[in-house]
């Protein structure tokens, strides 16, 4: 690769990959937020739970003081209780007894009360966050280190006149004093809980992750295995040869669209395969027949020059080239239509003004007929006005060539519909063959063949035109003759009209 190229970011290329990573790509994001809303819910919930220990010790220490009773310093969560006017902690313990007991109390003392401090209320309680601060008294040894953290404290006020003199001399206060007793929520514990929940919950989350990429992976595997039968089997089929057809699964799903769409399309491909071999065998057929003509006529001729009337050789060479002419121009409007062009040149034709002057214009010198055309208003259509003419004059031609003395053109404004039929009195056609007349090259069994200078080609150019202009050409049935009914959407009529 070149060094001033730019690098190309490889990405997994087949199906089953990708889907597996953006599986696992979404599993990943649900599986974040889910993990950040069970580590914060649990964090608030393990907090909630920490609180309300913290409150149940609290009042249990409110309980020991007003029964006169110093609380010892074992316990589960840190506390402290300080009084008005003492130096030191009354009681202190879950730690804060690491300080030194004949130190100065850690927390603040209250301020002085002169009554109960809840109005005589059975219970009540202070939070808010206090920081601890560091001494040189404080030891913790292996215990929790508190010295210059913050915490979120609980505290409740007892006025020691409350209690009586001989229970606040038993905690070492006066009769006036003011208790305090702290408890000290700690964070380490919903901390820690929340630490080895998200350890766990990273563990099963990849663990997850690499679960839902491979069930995918292999999902998908399972899932596409007719989908790669289909792709052998379609990889065979030839131009030449599109025989072939794809299993249809009986699941229902939709591989089995799938295959049903391949296999019509398949069909297809073998009919217009079929189609253009018996096209192309048909032009050939229909070439060599006047080239043979002209080829045999043209040697006889030059082989005995002095007999040959070179003036009927001559009129039958330009009769036979012309037919090679019209049947070359008519390939290559076929080839033409064949390629699904847009329109060129769309404009607003007079489709009853166009069929009557190619009544009066169309030459009737083999044989007399009466020739006729009967339109009430204007006809108005949108289209190319060359491919209408081409479309009326293959009409005129295929009902001149097996009229027996009338032709008939009508043609009406009906609702939003233009309809022109041409109708003659020749033999008709079979209704068993009233499709196959607009199939190209096909001979019928009766008088209505190629044998009186048609190439066989008119019928199906004109129903080509049609459709090319959203129209629909069809044979009406008739007890005498035959009758083609042309179909248009109709046109509003021009400015000025």
């Amino acid at each position: 690769m070149n060094a001033t190229e730019p690098r190309r970011r490889r990405w997994p290329r087949s199906v089953r990959a990708r889907t597996a990573l953006a599986a696992a790509s979404a599993a990943a994001v649900l599986l974040a937020g889910i993990g950040w809303w069970v580590h914060h819910d649990l964090y608030h919930q393990s907090t909630r739970i920490a609180e309300e220990q913290a409150r149940n010790n609290l009042l249990a220490l409110v309980d020991q003081l007003k029964e006169g009773a110093v609380p010892g310093h074992r316990s589960a969560v840190p506390y402290e209780v300080v009084a008005t006017g003492r130096r030191t902690a009354v009681a202190s313990g879950g730690g804060m007894e690491d300080f030194d007991p004949g130190a100065r109390h850690v927390l603040p003392a209250p301020s002085a009360l002169s009554a109960s401090p809840d109005g005589g209320a059975d219970w009540g309680y202070t939070i808010r966050p206090l920081r601890i601060p560091e001494r040189r008294d404080y030891d913790p040894g292996h215990g929790l280190d508190l010295a210059g953290g913050t915490y979120p404290v609980l505290y409740a006020d007892i006025w020691a006149g409350e209690l009586g003199s001989d229970k606040a001399a038993a905690l070492g206060v006066t009769a006036d004093a003011t208790l305090r007793a702290y408890v000290v929520l700690l964070p380490d514990t919903a901390e820690a809980i929340t630490e080895t929940t998200d350890r766990l919950l990273l563990r099963a989350g990849l663990a997850g992750l690499v679960l839902i990429a491979a069930a995918v992976y292999f999902t998908v595997r399972i899932a596409l295995r007719p989908v790669e039968a289909i792709r052998v089997l379609t990889a065979s089929v030839t131009p030449s040869d599109p025989r072939e057809r794809v299993t249809v699964p009986a699941t229902g799903h939709e591989i089995t669209a799938l295959a049903t769409t391949i296999n019509a399309t398949l069909q297809r491909l073998d009919d217009a395969a079929d189609r253009q071999r018996r096209f192309v065998a048909d032009a050939a057929h229909e070439l060599r027949s006047p080239l043979t003509t002209l080829l045999a006529g043209l040697e006889v001729a030059l082989a005995y020059p002095e007999r040959t009337d070179w003036p009927a050789t001559a009129t039958t060479a330009a009769r036979q080239t012309r037919r090679l002419h019209a049947l070359a121009e008519d390939l290559l409007l076929l080839a033409r239509l064949d390629t699904r062009a847009p329109v060129s040149g769309s404009e607003t034709v007079d489709l009853a003004a166009l069929a009557s002057r190619l009544t009066e214009q169309y030459p009737l010198t083999e044989r007399p007929l009466a020739l006729a055309c009967d339109s009430t208003a204007p006809a108005h259509v949108h289209g190319n006005h060359d491919d209408f003419e081409r479309l009326l004059r293959n009409l005129l031609d295929n009902a001149a060539r097996h009229a027996a003395h009338r032709i008939q053109i009508t043609v009406r404004n009906e609702d939003d519909r233009v309809v022109l039929t041409v109708h003659d009195d020749g033999p008709g056609v079979p209704p068993e063959d009233a499709e196959r007349v607009f199939e190209r090259f096909v001979r019928l069994d009766d008088a209505r063949s190629r044998d009186h200078g048609g190439t066989g080609l008119g019928l199906a150019i004109a129903r080509d035109l049609a459709h090319r202009h959203q129209g629909t050409l069809t044979l009406v049935p008739r007890t005498l003759g035959a009758c083609f009914r042309l179909r248009l959407p109709r046109a509003p009529a021009p400015a000025g009209e």
